[in-house]
């Protein structure tokens, strides 16, 4: 081996021993992979990364000169050697071992080429390079391919260096050398912009915006000098390398925002310009683009009361200060990593860092010479180093505490409570630079010495919440809700007063004692408003530290004026009652002798007046906003004091709709409610305004640093800021009276409801049962002398009052359904549904298309318009979009080729006169017309051409027919006399028909004969031409010269005339006949553009049925229909694609697949069915376009290919990233083609789109086009692990790595993000460096575009799929919006979905169904009218400018964020945002298909509910709304999961106070009293509950939008077949999942990402698995009510006979059903017999399995068991006690099931009980006997055991015997005791798992182990006995199968099973 430095081979390299590694290494390369040169540059250790880019070019020049491939792999090796000796980097010894062998191979194999040693082969090597491909190749090659160039050429240059001495270096190369270090930084890979290239310039670089955006930048004039290092390079060049020079960014980031801010500008600037040629910016250019970044810094400088240090002085260039600044903030931006969520943070930063450029630029000028000092550059991470480290690592340390989300929220601050640190003036002590020291940069878990200094004192302790807790509790609700719960407690107490008082007259319905109790609603006001400044107490205590005074002030007073109104208030009341009693006694006696009668009245009014200022402030804007915006001091008092929401009075909502109920239920005489009317009227205006107002006037419209209008900065109730919206925004919202209107009756209706049906028939047997004296329990009763029955009452109320508290949200289905049906009829949703719409419309979708995305062009005037040719152009622009759409649905398959020509529109009609419609609007019309002719007996032509003309079709199809052929005929014949005959044939017909003689000179009957020969003569036209050329071509004459004939002889009457006319044509050699049109031109047969002409007119001739079912594929149907029905939508017209908006894709990717690999498609489950059989069972019809796509004989295609395309084939249809990109990239495609019809003249637009290819004419077109699709269209994928992927050696990563790499590939446009981890030197020490880095698609690897550092890892701070989007966003471009006819500007524009995964299965049809019913009507009715949409996933498209400034695209904190996309749309309404939804754009989307897959999201999706209903967002929102967008709120989101957790809660609240009156005998007592038995009434109020566990409320919605969009009838059968599926017992089941997880999360937390997969569900879930899914939320539950229905049906004697209570038990039973056996029914071969033996044998292997570390709970039910309760283990002292008192339910059992026991006799003694637990004890006692004697004896004395076992039985067998005979112990007392005493042991399992801790600590705890593998033991039994039976009936099994998927896949999953079987005994014979 060569080599300049003289190094041997045994200095260099790991000794040999370790060849026998180069093994493994190399199988880090994908089996089939190119070849392995290519696969070792990319699998060097991270610790090497420099070494790549060398053996990157050793790869490059490997087949062009091998030998300088091997000199640069050497000095590779030597450079890796001296990185890193002794090889102790992760992965390099064994690189060093393959490499080094490596070497050794080519040493020997390799010689040099062009001289005789290596110094002079690499040196000629290096010249040659050098001068064909840089000297040259700068004015012929892309900038891309320079780029690449130049990196070879200065890699090489490093090689020649050390094998060459630098003394033998040639001059010449030496020069060259220098040549390539001067201009290598011009010449780097670039993304969009290629800045630096020389010629040819590319097209986008010679675009006016860009050229004027980069002389703004490039302007450095009066910049002054800064003092650069040495080393450093000391031009500046731009705005951005000063602002690096100055503060030390990093040079990728300056690169990246280089480019950024370059097309900012010039998309900015286009749209103000009408120019295509010019210079310079547009004035307003830069000052838009900064009024629009700064907004949000210019209001927290406001919020803080400091002065902003955006200075522009009179004398500066404005235009170069405006971008300094707008530049700074972007490169702070784009390297602030983790502290881009802190936008706060961000500006602090920018406050300091602009401070600093005012003073460089005017601030630092010497007193004697008036010159200005010049300032030191600083080094490149000098930014990094000093300013995003410090914060990112309190980031980081804080993330710590976190514990992996086991820690509770409030011993941590999260991203909002470091960013609301910066909400105070206390972010200024940071100082700037920053103070280390600061107490925000030490750790609480510092503990700095004594002498530290006085700002340091309290640093030891852990760091203060800021401004708001998460704390866990359902409080939050109520905190966050309170004027909602208040308006719904109110109302119910104002509703019973009412009902309460009626005694048969209506008019006592007006006495003064009712209205009297009325009053008292009042009280209960100010304690709920008491209850509330309670728990703004209590839940911010742990932020107490970090809050001003002011606001703790607040706070307490809050709390004493609550206080205050809850004594006097009740005090005043008293005094007005006569006669008081009890309580109302006691407060009576307080205050003296004081007896004003009217005090109260007074009180109440004093407490109203806040409530009255308010709904006046409501009517008068002006005066609300001007009070917002004043600075006088008693008005800043009243603004902070009405912050506190100290007075929030919902009295009078409660009065009003007391009247609404007065009205609606009793129907008073008019004249006896005159009065109350008008009263009545006047509360309601009152109400109305008062609960508007309420936010919109105190806080929601307060104009604060988000985005607000208002000059005054008020601080909110937590000490920041937050804003539902601008002032006007939520005044208009609040206003609107349709708005009020439908909200006012969606709120009203279930008050009204509950009263007439519930509460009022409740009230009468209340009193009754209240009255009744019960002296005889059937227990040992321990209260027997509580009055009034109390316990009965709580019983018969409680569930009553849940289903009223959840009752709104079945109205607000309902409500949802009818406005979202008719909003979206009115939105033309649904116009065109079906073909036959489509086909009856299609005349005017050309113009409707031209009218929506045709730009209008001024020049056009009306009459041009009305021009034929102008209708011809726009069919011909329609086409071109037409043809595109038709052609990408071909290339997925959904369409064949036939399908594909029949839907094609031609690009140009200008040879036919007639419109061109596509072939399947024109099917069988000539047919049709051929038959009309040869049938027509008229004489006549004006009859048959009037029948012709009466369909414009069939008239288009004749005449295009008849046009084409003339075209097609005199095309093919080159002999001019054949063409005159044909001419004349041609002008006879069309004389003939001028002359209306057409039917007497010609014979129709020979038609059809002419028609046949057609057809044959087209098809050979078509067919290939073989290698006989002569046979092909006499075929063809020999039909023409029949058809010629049949013309002639069949048809004409006048034959010879033509022919003589023609003859003085002919030459002397063609008089004979036979001797006619011999001579044609058969290469036009292969003229593209010829035979698609041929093609048409060989459809609308043969195709003789209709084409009503073109095309037949369900999914391509979809897509037409959705096309042409947006086009009729309310969209707005798009402008030029010049003048766009620019836009980006973003799309985050951790390890999902990407391209199913030809294994995984092959690979077999365990019935033999594959991934490629189960699709193409799925989608028989696209398999079959696929084949015949890749069969196609003009394609070629190779094995490989094929195979390739498979792969392909199957990953388009699942949810992989390579669909996603596909999907994606074609919006490109589209900004391509519009791009062409911007600018393509008319002969481009007739020539059709894809002609330019080949036209060199139109080269410049493209090339524009493209350019500015670059422009304005960027997409990146977030692979956050691809360069983890692309170093390691497992098979799947490198698969992925390798599938990702050639996406890049295929679409250049296409970009990769991802985390890069090295391994560097960092002070002596190796350290784990973390970058962003940015790469493309090269020839055949990737191309490094940006590499920045970062400050540590990104994904350690924050959630996972945030935090991969954090760090890609920064590599996007895009735009502001602006807001056009004075609409606001949405800061989140909504798109709706189209989930494609229906049709897997029918459990993905079920959450299709769903999920489609809420990306469209739920989403639409958020979004208008009720202005409560969020952002809820992928579609939707963020104001990018505005969100980067404020946070991002989403929030990252760990745990409460795991919901991130819905808080983005939160954070945005809170900071001014505006969000809309449109329907007219859908974008496609996956969904879970799988039981368990679904089952997980919606775990998910519940644990980020749960999440939500604890933060500061939610909190923030529920306060600032309007009263009723904050009823829509609460009801669209944590809401709906609370209201389904009180679902199941009113189960258990009706099934266990049932329980409670059976067992303890007040049941019967009270149904023996003959008034209650005639009574219904109990039974009546309970049905409302049972329609919610039906699940029947997501259905309405579900049928609504399928009948709008598909049909009613079409909904109506669907909803009938879902039903049919089961879909109850899913949905019902569901339920289940939801209330579990989102209940669990707030009293434990628990909250984790779950991953679904969302793969192909085609396999066998085992009982296990699903048992270990579904034992806690559903089996447990599922068992207990189960228990507690049969209790009640054995004990309970109620409503034997009542068909509505048996409709209730009814549903609570297909409740218990759904909840035990869902799994089971949806599981893929869930009833099959040797699948059920299986999972029984897996069971038992489970549950015997030990537990210990390293155990997976899928092998271990101990381990299982002990996760199960993680939760526990986490949880504070509050969650354990209430798990115990939870548990304390299951003793109601044992207590009183034993006094029913025949064994006691009917005594109701305490000794009853007692002896219960005895038994009880001694059961326990035998069980851990038998469990220790198995211990203990059970292996080395077994006989000890048995013995011990054989007493223990005897013992048994004695005490039942003894029992039976001397006690009365019956049968039926065994069977009662087991349900006695098995809840009771599950309750002692319970808390024995809360008390964990404590039973450990006594060694217990392996007997409560062993209680709960009983208690699963048990439960597993009664869960798979079921299972059993039904597995031994085969019919269950295929009956199933077919429920599960369609018919198709049934069939051929049968007969897979049925091959398999044939198989198998093959081969066993």
């Amino acid at each position: 081996m060569a080599s300049a430095s003289g190094s041997s081979k045994d200095e260099v390299g790991p000794p040999r021993s370790l060849s026998r590694r180069m093994t493994r290494a190399s199988t880090m390369v994908e089996s089939g992979a190119a070849d392995e040169p290519v696969a070792d540059s990319e699998l060097v250790p991270s610790s090497l990364a420099s070494i790549a880019p060398i053996l990157r070019v050793a790869n490059e020049v490997g087949k062009e000169n091998p030998r300088v491939a091997y000199l640069c792999r050497f000095h590779a090796f030597e450079k890796a050697h001296r990185m890193d000796p002794k090889s102790s980097g992760r992965g390099v010894r064994q690189f060093k071992t393959y490499l080094l062998h490596r070497l050794e191979r080519e040493d020997e194999e390799t010689k040099p080429k062009l001289t005789r040693s290596d110094p002079r082969e690499i040196q000629k090597y290096y010249q040659n390079f050098y001068e064909k491909n840089i000297r040259e190749g700068q004015y012929t090659k892309k900038p891309e391919e320079m780029a690449k160039n130049y990196q070879i050429a200065t890699v090489l240059y490093d090689v020649l260096k050390t094998v060459v001495p630098s003394a033998n270096v040639d001059l010449e190369t030496q020069r060259y050398a220098k040549d390539v270090e001067e201009k290598r930084e011009q010449y780097e890979h670039y993304n969009i912009l290629p800045l630096y290239a020389v010629r040819p310039k590319p097209a986008i670089m010679e675009l006016p915006e860009i050229r004027a955006a980069l002389r703004a930048l490039r302007n450095v004039d009066n910049l002054p000098m800064l003092r650069m290092p040495e080393d450093r390079d000391k031009s500046i060049n731009d705005i951005l390398e000063w602002l690096s020079a100055v503060f030390g960014f990093q040079k990728g980031n300056v690169a990246n925002q280089r480019e950024h801010l370059i097309l900012l500008l010039a998309n900015i600037d286009i749209r103000s310009k009408n120019d295509d040629d010019y210079e310079l910016l547009d004035t307003r250019t830069v000052k838009n683009l900064m009024e629009k970044i700064f907004k949000n810094y210019s209001s927290w400088c406001r919020y803080l009361h400091c002065t902003s240090n955006l200075k522009v002085t009179q004398d500066a260039d404005k235009q170069q200060l405006e971008l300094l600044y707008i530049g700074l903030y972007l490169l702070i931006w784009g390297e602030a990593s983790n502290i881009r969520f802190i936008p706060e943070c961000v500006c602090y930063i920018f406050h300091n860092m602009a401070s600093e450029i005012h003073g460089i630029l005017f601030g630092n000028v010497q007193a004697v010479s008036g010159g200005t000092y010049q300032t030191t550059a600083r080094s490149e991470e000098s930014f990094l180093r000093d300013v995003v480290t410090p914060i990112y690592e309190v980031m980081r340390k804080e993330a710590r505490r976190n514990k992996g989300g086991k820690a509770s929220h409030s011993a941590w601050r999260n991203y909002d409570d470091l960013n609301e640190y910066f909400w105070s003036d206390k972010c200024f002590k940071l100082g700037w630079p920053m103070n280390p020291k600061a107490a925000f940069f030490v750790h609480a878990d510092k503990k700095l010495p004594a002498n530290s200094g006085r700002n340091n004192v309290n640093s030891g302790k852990r760091k203060p919440k800021t401004n708001f807790v998460e704390v866990r509790t359902f409080w939050h609700l109520y905190r966050s809700f309170d004027r909602m719960w208040i308006f719904f407690i109110l109302a119910l107490q104002a509703m019973i007063i009412v009902a309460w008082h009626q005694q048969g007259s209506l008019s006592l319905l007006f006495d003064e004692d009712v209205f009297k109790s009325i009053l008292s609603i009042f009280i209960t006001s100010a304690v709920l408003n008491f209850l509330q400044a309670t728990l703004d107490i209590i839940l911010s205590w742990h932020a107490w530290r970090s809050l001003k005074f002011s606001q703790i002030i607040r706070y307490l007073l809050k709390f004493a004026v609550a206080a205050f109104w809850v004594i006097i208030l009740p005090i005043g009341y008293s005094r007005s009652v006569q006669n008081p009693t009890g309580l109302v006694k006691y407060f009576s006696t307080l205050g003296g002798t004081w007896r004003n009668q009217s005090s109260y009245n007074y009180f109440v009014a004093i407490y109203l007046i806040p409530n009255i200022l308010a709904a006046l402030l409501f009517l008068l804007p002006p005066l609300r906003r001007t009070m917002e915006r004043s600075n006088w001091r008693i008005i800043t008092f009243l603004m902070w004091w009405a912050q506190a929401s100290t007075f929030r009075l919902v009295l009078c909502t409660a009065v009003c709709f007391f009247g609404v109920i007065l009205t609606s239920v009793y129907y008073p005489p008019a004249k006896a409610l005159c009065w109350k009317r008008n009263a009545r009227g006047r509360f309601f205006a009152v109400e109305i305004h008062i609960f508007l107002d309420h936010a919109a006037s105190k806080q929601a419209s307060i104009q604060l640093l988000c985005g607000g209008t208002s000059n005054a900065s008020v601080v909110n109730a937590n000490g920041g800021w937050s804003n539902a919206g601008d002032e006007d925004s939520c005044s208009k919202h609040a206003g609107d009276a349709f708005a009020i209107a439908t909200r006012t009756h969606a709120q009203c209706a279930p008050v009204t409801r509950l009263s007439s049906i519930s509460i009022l028939p409740l009230v009468a047997p209340t009193k009754l049962i209240m009255t009744m004296s019960v002296g005889n329990y059937e227990w040992h009763e321990f209260f027997p002398n509580v009055t009034h029955n109390i316990g009965v009452v709580i019983a018969v109320w409680a569930p009553i009052v849940l289903v009223y508290f959840m009752d709104t949200q079945i109205w607000y289905a309902i409500f949802a359904t009818i406005f979202g049906g008719i909003y979206g009829a009115f939105s033309h949703l649904g116009e065109i549904r079906t073909l036959g719409m489509l086909r009856s419309r299609f005349e005017s979708v050309p113009s409707a298309f031209c009218k929506h995305l045709v730009p209008l062009v001024k020049e056009e005037t009306k009459r041009d318009r009305q021009d034929d040719s102008w209708e011809r152009k726009n069919l011909a622009k329609f086409s071109q979009v037409w043809n595109e759409f038709i052609f990408s649905m071909r290339m997925e398959d959904l369409i064949s080729n036939r399908e594909r020509d029949l839907l094609l529109v031609p690009y140009t009609s200008r040879r036919v006169s007639v419109v061109q419609w596509p072939p399947f609007l024109l099917a069988s019309k000539i047919p049709i017309a051929l038959d009309m002719a040869k049938d027509f007996k008229g004489k006549e032509d004006a009859d048959l051409f009037k029948k012709i003309k009466g369909d414009d079709y069939m008239r288009s199809a004749v005449v295009e027919c008849y046009e084409t052929l003339k075209d097609i005929l005199c095309g093919l014949l080159e002999d001019e006399g054949d063409k005159m005959i044909i001419m004349q044939i041609f002008d006879e017909v069309d004389l003939s028909i001028q002359q209306r003689r057409f039917l007497t000179e010609f014979r129709m009957s020979g038609l059809p004969l002419l028609n046949d020969k057609l057809e044959k003569f087209l098809k050979h036209l078509l067919e290939k031409v073989d290698e006989d050329e002569e046979l092909y071509k006499s075929q063809i004459i020999n039909i023409l010269q029949d058809i010629v004939e049949i013309i002639t002889q069949d048809i004409m009457n006048n034959e010879l005339e033509i022919l003589e006319r023609a003859h003085p044509y002919h030459t002397e050699n063609q008089i004979d006949k036979k001797e006619k049109f011999e001579r044609i031109n058969i290469r036009l047969t292969q003229t593209k553009s010829w035979r698609e002409k041929v093609v048409r007119l060989y459809l609308l001739l043969s195709v003789k049925e209709s084409a009503i079912n073109v095309p037949t594929n369900l999914e391509a149907r979809r897509r037409i229909t959705f096309f042409t029905n947006s086009l009729y939508m309310n969209m707005p017209s798009a402008p030029k694609v010049r003048n766009m908006l620019s836009f980006s894709v973003l799309t985050p990717y951790y390890k999902e697949d990407v391209l199913y690999s030809e294994e995984e498609l092959r690979e077999e489950n365990e019935d033999g069915i594959t991934i490629l059989f189960y699709l193409q069972k799925i989608y028989p019809d696209e398999w079959k376009n696929f084949e015949e796509r890749i069969d196609d004989l003009k394609s070629g295609y190779s094995s490989k290919d094929k195979t390739e395309f498979t792969r392909q084939w199957v990953s388009y249809r699942g949810q992989t990233l390579s669909r996603t990109v596909r999907g994606m990239m074609y919006y490109k495609d589209a900004l391509e083609l519009q791009c062409f019809l911007d600018f393509a003249g008319d002969n481009a637009i007739f020539g059709g789109y894809r002609t330019i290819d080949m036209n060199q004419e139109y080269r410049t077109l493209k090339e524009r086009a493209q350019a500015l699709t670059d422009l304005k269209f960027t997409y990146v994928v977030s692979c956050q692990v691809y360069g983890a992927q692309k170093k390691s050696s497992e098979k799947k990563d490198q698969s992925c790595y390798n599938n990702i790499l050639n996406l890049m590939i295929m679409y250049p446009s296409l970009r990769v993000a991802y985390i890069d981890e090295r391994e560097e030197t960092v002070n002596g020490k190796s350290a784990k460096v973390y970058y962003s880095v940015l790469v493309k698609g090269g020839d055949k690897l990737d191309e490094e575009i940006y590499r920045i550092k970062l400050p540590g890892p990104p994904t350690d701070i924050g959630e996972g799929k945030p935090e991969n989007q954090n760090h890609a966003i920064i590599f996007t471009r895009e735009e502001f919006r602006r807001a056009h006819r004075g609409q606001r500007t949405p800061t989140i524009l909504g798109l709706r979905e189209h989930i494609f995964t229906g049709s897997v299965s029918s459990l993905a049809w079920f959450m299709s169904n769903q999920e489609t019913s809420f990306v469209t009507i739920g989403q639409r009715v958020l979004a208008n009218p009720l202005r409560v949409r969020f952002h809820y996933g992928h579609p939707d498209i963020f104001d990018r400018i505005f969100h980067l400034t404020r946070g991002g695209i989403s929030k990252a904190s760990k745990i409460i964020n795991l919901s991130e996309d819905i808080f983005s749309g939160y954070n945005s309404t809170l900071r001014g945002g505006y969000i809309t939804h449109h329907e007219y754009i859908q974008v496609g989307k996956g969904r879970d298909v799988g039981m368990n897959q679904i089952s997980l999201f919606e775990a998910k999706v519940a644990n980020g509910n749960g999440e939500q209903t604890l933060s500061r967002d939610v909190y923030r929102l529920g306060r600032r709304f309007d009263f009723y967008r904050m009823l829509s709120f609460y009801f669209t989101t944590v809401g709906f999961y609370f209201s389904s957790m009180v679902t199941v809660l009113t189960v258990y609240l009706f099934l266990y106070g049932r329980l409670y009156m059976v067992l303890s005998g007040l049941e019967r007592r009270i149904l023996e009293d003959p008034t209650i038995r005639q009574s219904k009434a109990l039974e009546e109020a309970l049905a409302t509950q049972s329609v919610f566990q039906l699940g029947l409320l997501l259905v309405l919605p579900m049928v609504m939008e399928i009948g709008l969009e598909r049909g009613f009838r079409r909904a109506i059968g669907d909803f009938i077949i879902m039903q049919l599926q089961l879909a109850s017992v899913f949905f019902t089941f569901q339920l289940g999942t939801k209330a579990h997880y989102y209940g669990r999360t707030i009293l434990h937390g628990g909250s984790k990402y779950r991953a679904t997969g969302r793969g192909f569900v085609v396999f066998h879930a085992k009982f296990a698995e699903n048992y270990r899914l579904y034992s806690r939320s559903h089996f447990v539950k599922g068992l207990e009510l189960a228990i507690l229905l049969v209790v009640y049906q054995v004990y309970g004697e109620s409503y034997r006979s009542s068909n509505l209570f048996l409709f209730i038990t009814f549903s609570m039973w297909f409740l218990v059903a759904s909840w035990l056996f869902a799994p089971f029914v949806f599981n893929p071969s869930g009833f099959e017999w040797q699948k059920t033996v299986d999972d029984w044998t897996d069971w038992k292997r489970w549950m015997g399995n030990r537990g210990g570390i390293g155990i997976s709970p899928d092998k271990s039910w101990e381990s299982w068991w002990d996760g199960e309760q993680e939760h526990l283990k986490f949880t504070n002292i509050r969650g354990r006690v209430l798990e115990i008192i939870l548990a304390f339910r299951f003793f109601i059992y044992q207590y009183g099931i034993v006094y029913h026991l025949d064994i006691a006799h009917g005594s109701k003694s305490i000794l009853v009980y007692g002896l219960s637990w005895f038994v009880m004890a001694t059961a326990l006692l035998v069980l851990k006997m038998v469990s220790m004697g198995r211990r203990k004896f059970g292996t080395d004395f077994q006989l000890m055991f048995r013995i011990l076992k054989a007493l223990l039985f005897l013992g048994f067998v004695s005490v039942m015997t003894v029992l039976f005979v001397v006690c009365a112990l019956t049968i039926s007392d065994l069977f009662a005791s087991v349900l006695a005493f098995l809840p009771t042991g599950w309750a002692l399992l319970l808390i024995g798992q809360a008390c964990r801790p404590c039973l450990k600590g006594i060694g217990f705890w392996d007997s409560i182990m062993e209680l709960g593998r009983a208690y699963e033991c048990v439960m597993g039994l009664v869960l798979f006995m079921p299972v059993v039976v039904l597995a031994w009936f085969p019919f269950v099994s295929e009956f199933q199968t077919r429920l599960l998927f369609n018919q198709a896949f049934s069939r051929g999953l049968q007969i897979s099973m049925i091959l398999a079987g044939k198989k198998d005994k093959t081969s066993s014979s």
